[in-house]
């Protein structure tokens, strides 16, 4: 959500303005889910592995979170009208979130989407193929290894928190994640822009410039 919410800032566009769809509501999805609602976006279609729900008035995020937790899944939920998890991605709106699994946008429904951002909570949620032509319609990607790093980073904090004896508070872990998301987000962006190239690209060539600076540093290169 740290991604998304810099995201629409440097678009020029309010965060409370967006219509958002999200695929997938597990551990990722439904807490994406709630945290952009509360945020003031507007949630106007979820789905999950038994099926989806669609409302363009809103849906109310938290009676369907409810529902979930009794139902077991998205479908049947009476606050929205029955869609299927792949028609989903199709939604009219201005935020998509595929947080479900890998390769479910493609070549075969990529042209279709008409989302004008797509934030990447799932791993490789993109096939190549249907990458190019998100960048030929000028649809702004968040890629993964940038939008959903945030999982990874909190796992080292506990982990030096171990190692160091420290005690931690859950606002303290909350501005460090958002601090460090917004850093990474804002040197990714402008060597995008610099390099006239996507934020995936942009975001790969440093990941692997940092792995390449830090075997030097160990010595481990001739």
């Amino acid at each position: 959500v740290y991604a998304i919410q810099t995201a629409c800032e440097h678009l020029g566009v309010n965060i409370e303005q967006m219509r958002v769809a999200v695929q997938g509501f597990g551990n990722v999805g439904s807490v994406v889910t709630s945290e952009i609602a509360r945020r003031g976006a507007m949630v106007v279609a979820v789905a999950d592995i038994t099926g989806g729900t669609v409302n363009m008035a809103g849906l109310d995020v938290n009676a369907l979170t409810e529902y979930v937790q009794t139902s077991g899944g998205v479908k049947g939920f009476e606050g929205g009208k029955d869609i299927d998890s792949q028609a989903m991605l199709e939604a009219d709106c201005d935020i998509l979130i595929p947080a479900a699994t890998g390769s479910v946008i493609t070549e075969a429904n990529a042209g279709q989407i008409k989302a004008r951002i797509i934030a990447e909570g799932a791993n490789a949620p993109t096939t190549p193929q249907a990458d190019e032509i998100l960048d030929r319609k000028g649809i702004f990607v968040i890629p993964d290894i940038l939008c959903n790093a945030g999982g990874v980073f909190v796992s080292y904090l506990e982990y030096t928190q171990e190692t160091q004896r420290e005690q931690t508070t859950l606002a303290e872990v909350e501005r460090r994640l958002a601090e460090r998301i917004r850093q990474t987000f804002e040197e990714v962006y402008h060597y995008a822009t610099r390099k006239q190239d996507t934020l995936r690209r942009a975001a790969m060539d440093l990941a692997v410039s940092r792995v390449v600076d830090g075997v030097i540093a160990r010595g481990l290169l001739p």
